[in-house]
């Protein structure tokens, strides 16, 4: 567990981007900050059911998901990612 904790740590700390991106058709600035989606930790790590903010804050960054599927520290957690996506009623990207 202690392992599982330090890798997400470590995952967030290397992820943290800045990036301008696309949102239905008009410009914004959507800032990328994996530490934001730190409220999500227990059911990543530990299965514990979503919250209500984990799925707010997965919507506000739905644009920012491909950039942290792509970091190779994820690929452990993409499973569950997948149904706290589900869960969450946010389709998983196609990156």
């Amino acid at each position: 567990m202690k392992f599982i904790t330090l890798v997400f740590i470590a995952f967030t700390l290397l992820s943290l981007i800045l990036t301008k991106t696309m949102i239905s058709g008009k410009e914004e600035n959507v800032t990328c900050v994996l530490a934001d989606l730190q409220i999500c930790k227990s059911a990543v790590t530990t299965g514990i059911p979503r919250s209500k903010e984990c799925c707010e804050k997965l919507k506000e960054q739905q644009s920012c998901l491909c950039a942290y599927l792509k970091d190779p520290l994820v690929g452990p957690y993409i499973t569950v990612a997948k149904i706290i996506l589900a869960s969450c009623g946010i389709p998983f990207p196609r990156c």
